[in-house]
């Protein structure tokens, strides 16, 4: 086991298909990343949502995002579900952003999900930030695609609470649905905190394809 210690954060970027992706994915990774270091400057994008989830999705961000030095919050409306097809806008757009934000941690989707959003954003990710630390995440969901994480971030109980009442708080138009729980967010937490021998029992698990020492 390698305790990796990051060097001067100042700036991150987030990288999110829908509203709540981010915040489900790494949202504890997130706010322990700002509590480190509060002089990062975030940029959080958002690249699907109609106007009733654009506006959840700021009112998400912002509470994530209490603890940073400058954040920068974008939310787009290309459309749910049609990603690959709309492939070529999505493209033109994150390297229009790889060429104003040189970030030195990306946060995007993981790239066997099933989610056809999700994996065009992680493929395009990895093809406008080649020279970056990228760590991909995980959404739980109907498919069940959750894989084996490679890397870890040990959460204290505290830090997981403020990440699901933020969701839960900022998401009204998801309640309804059925993998959309507090049990849901609690136990993903609770057995990647088991697979990194977490002392407070939780964790978040995430993807590195490639670290660079």
């Amino acid at each position: 086991m390698l305790n990796v210690q990051f060097g001067d954060v100042r700036t991150i970027l987030c990288l999110g298909a829908h509203a709540d992706d981010i915040e489900i994915g790494c949202g504890g990774t997130i706010l322990k990343l700002l509590a480190q270091y509060p002089q990062a400057t975030v940029h959080w994008v958002v690249l699907s949502g109609s106007a009733q989830r654009s506006a959840e999705a700021r009112s998400s961000a912002e509470k994530f995002l209490a603890g940073a030095n400058q954040s920068r919050i974008i939310t787009k409306e290309f459309r749910d579900s049609f990603f690959p097809y709309d492939g070529a806008q999505i493209k033109e757009f994150i390297h229009d952003l790889s060429r104003e934000v040189s970030p030195d941690i990306v946060f995007t989707h993981r790239r066997e999900d099933m989610h056809q959003d999700h994996r065009v954003v992680s493929e395009l990710t990895w093809n406008a930030f080649r020279n970056h630390l990228i760590f991909e995440y995980e959404i739980p969901k109907y498919e069940g695609d959750l894989g084996a994480p490679n890397f870890f971030v040990r959460l204290e109980k505290a830090t997981c609470q403020q990440k699901i009442d933020a969701i839960v708080e900022s998401f009204p138009s998801q309640h309804d649905k059925p993998w959309f729980t507090v049990d849901t967010f609690w136990s993903l937490l609770r057995i990647r905190g088991l697979e990194a021998n977490s002392p407070t029992q939780f964790a978040e698990g995430l993807y590195c394809r490639k670290l660079i020492a």
